[in-house]
């Protein structure tokens, strides 16, 4: 039996594990139930496939979506591991056929989707198979709790009841503590290990920027990372349709992708861009869960996000190679009614409204905080940011100046005193910047005293003024469905003089992306690159199955000359190796030779 040392480096192409892979791995081999919950690019799937090859007998993966499916499988297949999906896209003919190979102990991952994995027959094959491990991905669907709860995943419970003996992983890239606890509960795991990794996504760059005439500043982007992929979020298919199209306009290669598609053109634009043939999508949140491409280079959101989990578990798709990443948001307050509408349209239950409630709460004051985003993003996991400025969030980059407040902070009380605590923020804020809203005309306000009285700031710098406070405790949030902004102690000693009150200074915003430098051939690079698509397209497969943007970058910067060198490279294994080892290291000979750079001479 081989070690996990030799299969790591043998079929995976890596000579040690990322954090928290080896313990993971070292569980699941010691049979034991295990729930992982590890941040976009932390290495999940290593964390069951190695296991895989270990054990020799078959492993069950139930995954959500027919394209992670297939990229999974052609990787798995591109290292030299025997792996296969039964889906709904497969002949009757194609899926006896894997059947068979499967009885024959001749398949060592599986992987099927949770509609599958509960049904009869399939339970009835596989308790004539050698099932060793079960693994169960993008685990948060299965809790109501959760930002993407599916019905299906509640069933799986029944594969630990009938596999008793074979441990189960769960895992997830995003899962606050109680739905930890439900995917516990749900899938019947018997004292499982867990293991919650890092949220910290340190290559990305996180920035918020006011909507109010945004497409401008999109395109302006855009047009800096034109060889880039991409994902812009949209709320609405009508608005994927629109912004797809004005990008087209613009030049850039963007297809839309949403719910109301058919099913064929999703899968055409989602392999589009999984291939490289299209950079950007613009998608509703129906895109993205188990989207395996590892060099998304940014993420945008033109509308607000429900609740931080989405928005965590959507920009967690940029970067998973671990390379620099853009994750912008476009925001304004206006969203907000949008996502109002959503929480009473989809359910009556009260205490199910009131979680979505808090939870678009939490978004809201991630894009109004005037602190660090990431340790505020990180703080609603649960996990504390060592230190106050990470260096990779907007509030960040800049040096956030700090003015005496007390003056506004007097404004504010005064507002909310004289409106009758009755009213919340963004009321506060338009009546103190004079909005002429037919609202504030009916409840008489346009002719309080405080009405305009801060016109020498504009409404959302206002709107931040008063969410500062809260945070610091100079005013009270009654928080809720409504959320009401109230007077407490400190706001009274504000007005009496008593109180000085430090706000912080407002900023303009923009999106301005982190360039990463790294000492590599460019040129080289970008023939590596040409050649892995030609062999991608020779195959049908994406790109990234070949060898990823990471392995690329260090070949052009080591340029190996012989496959004892190339097998050096992450992400090389012995399988690629022999399957595109050649091919790559002509190519580097000939740029090398076409320099004049003296290639080292080739070894064997």
């Amino acid at each position: 039996m081989e070690t996990k040392h030799s299969i790591l480096e043998r079929y995976f192409g890596y000579t040690s594990f990322l954090p928290h892979q080896e313990e993971i791995v070292d569980a699941v081999l010691a049979r034991k139930d295990v729930l992982a919950v590890m941040a976009t690019g932390g290495g999940k799937s290593l964390c069951y496939q190695l296991p895989a090859l270990v054990f020799e007998g078959l492993t069950v993966v139930v995954s959500p979506l027919i394209a992670l499916m297939k990229d999974q499988v052609d990787s798995l297949r591109a290292n030299g591991v025997a792996a296969a999906t039964i889906n709904s896209s497969l002949g009757y003919g194609e899926q006896k056929i894997i059947e068979r190979v499967i009885l024959e102990g001749r398949i060592r991952l599986l992987y099927v989707s949770p509609e599958r994995a509960v049904q009869p027959a399939f339970l009835s094959l596989l308790s004539r198979a050698d099932v060793r491990l079960i693994a169960i991905d993008e685990a948060h669907c299965i809790s109501m709790w959760g930002h993407n709860f599916r019905p299906e995943y509640r069933r799986l419970r029944v594969l630990k009841e009938r596999f008793p003996r074979v441990p189960v992983i769960a895992l997830t890239a995003t899962a606050i503590p109680a739905v930890q606890d439900d995917i516990v509960a749900e899938l019947a795991l018997k004292s499982p290990v867990r293991f919650v990794g890092s949220f910290n996504r340190k290559n990305l760059t996180y920035r918020v920027v006011p909507k109010a005439r945004y497409f401008p500043r999109l395109v302006a982007y855009l047009n800096e990372h034109r060889d880039d992929a991409g994902i812009v979020y949209a709320a609405t298919r009508e608005g994927v349709e629109t912004l797809a199209t004005k990008l087209r306009s613009k030049g850039f290669s963007a297809l839309p992708y949403h719910a109301g598609l058919p099913e064929t053109v999703r899968t055409e634009h989602q392999e589009a861009f999984s291939h490289g043939d299209a950079t950007i999508i613009c998608a509703t949140i129906a895109f993205g869960m188990g989207i395996d491409k590892p060099d998304v280079r940014f993420v945008i959101h033109t509308d607000l996000p429900r609740d931080l989990e989405s928005y965590y578990q959507e920009t967690g798709r940029a970067g998973r190679d671990g390379d620099p990443a853009d994750c912008i948001l476009f925001y304004s307050r206006g969203d907000y009614g949008m996502i109002r509408f959503l929480i009473e349209k989809e359910s009556a239950d009260a205490g199910i409204k009131d979680v979505a409630y808090r939870k678009a709460g939490a978004m809201l004051d991630y894009c109004e905080t005037t602190g660090c985003r990431r340790k505020f993003l990180l703080a609603y996991f649960g996990e504390a940011y060592p230190g106050d400025r990470c260096g990779g969030c907007d509030r960040c980059e800049t040096q956030v100046q700090v003015f005496d407040g007390t003056e506004a902070a007097s404004a504010i009380v005064a507002c909310i005193r004289e409106t009758g605590e009755r009213f919340g923020a963004s009321y506060i804020a338009d009546v103190l910047s004079g909005a002429k809203t037919a609202r504030i005309r009916e409840n008489g306000h346009d002719t309080l005293p405080a009405y305009g009285s801060g016109r020498g700031y504009t409404r959302d710098q206002w709107l931040l003024f008063i969410q500062e406070m809260v945070r610091k405790g100079f005013v009270a949030s009654t928080g809720g469905r409504y959320p009401v902004v109230v007077l407490n102690d400190r706001s009274r000693a504000v007005t009496g003089g008593g109180l000085a009150v430090p706000l912080t200074e407002p900023q303009p915003e923009g999106v301005v992306a982190a360039e990463a430098e790294e000492d590599y051939d460019e040129a080289l690079f970008a023939r590596l690159r040409s050649l892995r698509k030609v062999l991608a397209d020779l195959e049908n497969v994406p790109p990234f199955v070949i060898f990823n943007d990471r392995s690329l970058r260090e070949m052009a910067r080591r340029r190996p000359a012989s496959g004892v060198e190339l097998l050096r490279i992450s992400g090389v294994s012995e399988a690629k190796l022999q399957r595109y080892g050649r091919r790559f290291l002509d190519a580097i000979e000939k740029h090398c030779a076409g320099q004049g750079a003296g290639p080292k001479r080739r070894r064997g």
